[in-house]
């Protein structure tokens, strides 16, 4: 079964492939923009932007920009979401990749605290900003597109597709630092290598518009778009005024993903171990062990789509909560001993939870909100799911290490984070299959927790 506007063909298996590897593409190549700031901020910023405040400090403050930009991915999720659902999946993404992407090269162009005093990381935050409304409005039209053209049996397959691009960012940008710190290191890195990757956006940006350019729009947008008298006028006060605690249940699934996530993602996990005045291990050692871990991460991301495509998608995303709360007490006291190859197991380890609780989540959002409120409900509920989870987790922990001296409180942190994505997984009714037409609002819009009564299966 699949949905696609009256009289019209249904995608082709070839269509269908073409709008998965530009999803796929497209989304890894804007979370490289953004993951790579992240590993950057833990690295270089904190010294060529924020280096008058102190060690500490300037620490703590390279994060607080990490996390700044979450505070503007709702903005950019309002802003996609409203427009994905009036004028269509494909205009956004456009338009995300292309904020992304020029925001990234112009934070490769930006002169240093040395030579432009605060007006340098002035400047560097408020490119921040940019890419945070970005990020905000890609993730929600590149799933969509995925799972909306996807057959009804194959959604969490289709929807793992965007899924396995955003690890697929954090491997090229290790992947990319890692090189350019062979090349030019040392000194040489700080001075300019650093600068390579983020200009290198621009080639990847051209490449992400040229791939996607040749899709399609969403079946389901284009059936809205032909009947109008299903169309939301507001997408966003119809969303929170009938569907908020869904909003907030679905935030909170991905909040718990998230902040284990941004342990690396965010950048603290670099900057925890290459401390000179700690574990001290070699920027290039890391920087190739989180590149091992993210190719784990899309691995486990992909399965996990496909998993649940069998067992639902509320049990794959329990059960890897199970497994991430594993990696989770394994992480800091394998990273601790300063054992290479222990660092590698325990950031796998823990990759392989995150991907399993993160691959499903696509086609859960996907299948959660109405049809004429699907894109601001799940473009939402991402954003809001990404502050409350990956936006300051790496300053938390940062602080959580500076007040008590060790990493103990923050596994504790990471284990209550991943109870509460656990139990929303639970509270959460199975709706693998649900109809995604705008035909069937009525049973799209109740019975998502498993104490309602459940939806009228079609």
């Amino acid at each position: 079964m699949t949905l696609t506007p009256p009289g019209a063909a249904a995608p082709t298996s070839q269509e269908r492939r073409r709008v998965i590897a530009a999803t796929t593409i497209g989304t890894a190549i804007e979370w490289y923009d953004y993951f790579l700031y992240a590993a950057v901020a833990g690295l270089v910023f904190k010294e060529v932007m924020f280096a008058p405040l102190g060690a500490a400090a300037a620490t703590i403050v390279s994060f607080l920009t990490v996390g700044l930009s979450f505070l503007f991915r709702p903005l950019g999720a309002v802003l996609a979401g409203h427009f994905a659902d009036k004028v269509g999946r494909r205009t956004v993404l456009m338009v995300t990749l292309f904020g992304m992407g020029l925001a990234t090269t112009l934070i490769g162009l930006l002169p240093t605290y040395a030579t432009a005093g605060w007006l340098a990381p002035a400047l560097l935050i408020f490119l921040r900003i940019v890419q945070g409304i970005s990020a905000g409005g890609e993730w929600g039209s590149a799933v969509l597109m995925a799972v909306e053209h996807a057959p009804v049996n194959k959604r969490g397959l289709y929807g793992a597709g965007p899924q396995v691009g955003v690890p697929a960012g954090l491997l090229l940008s290790s992947a990319a630092l890692a090189l350019v710190n062979a090349i030019a290191p040392g000194e040489a890195f700080m001075q300019w290598g650093w600068r390579v990757p983020f200009l290198f956006s621009l080639v990847l940006m051209l490449v992400g518009w040229w791939i996607r350019t040749g899709v399609d729009e969403s079946p389901v947008y284009t059936e809205m778009a032909a009947d109008r008298a299903h169309e939301a006028a507001n997408p966003l006060g119809v969303l929170f005024r009938r569907h908020f605690p869904l909003v907030l249940a679905a935030a909170l699934a991905f909040a718990a993903n998230s902040a284990v996530g941004y342990m690396t993602t965010g950048g603290f996990v670099q900057n925890y171990v290459t401390n000179p005045e700690g574990l001290a291990i070699p920027r290039g050692d890391i920087l190739w062990a989180v590149t091992a871990s993210a190719a784990v991460w899309m691995l486990s991301t992909a399965f996990a789509g496909w998993l649940s495509d069998y067992l639902g998608r509320t049990h794959t995303l329990a059960m890897g909560f199970i497994v991430q709360a594993v990696g989770v007490g394994l992480l800091f006291p394998l990273v601790n001993t300063g054992d290479l190859a222990k660092i590698y197991f325990a950031l796998i380890f823990l990759s392989l939870g995150i991907g399993l609780t993160y691959g499903q989540i696509a086609a859960l959002f996907a299948e959660l909100f109405p049809a004429s409120v699907r894109a601001s409900g799940a473009s939402i509920s991402y954003a809001l799911g990404a502050i409350l989870g990956g936006a300051f987790a790496p300053t938390i922990a940062a602080s959580l290490y500076e007040a008590t001296g060790g990493t103990r409180a923050i596994t504790v942190y990471l284990l209550v984070m991943t109870t509460i994505g656990f139990l929303v997984a639970l509270a959460l009714r199975e709706r693998k299959g649900i109809a995604l037409g705008h035909e069937n609002e009525e049973q799209q819009a109740v019975g998502h927790f498993v104490w309602q009564k459940a939806p009228v299966r079609l």
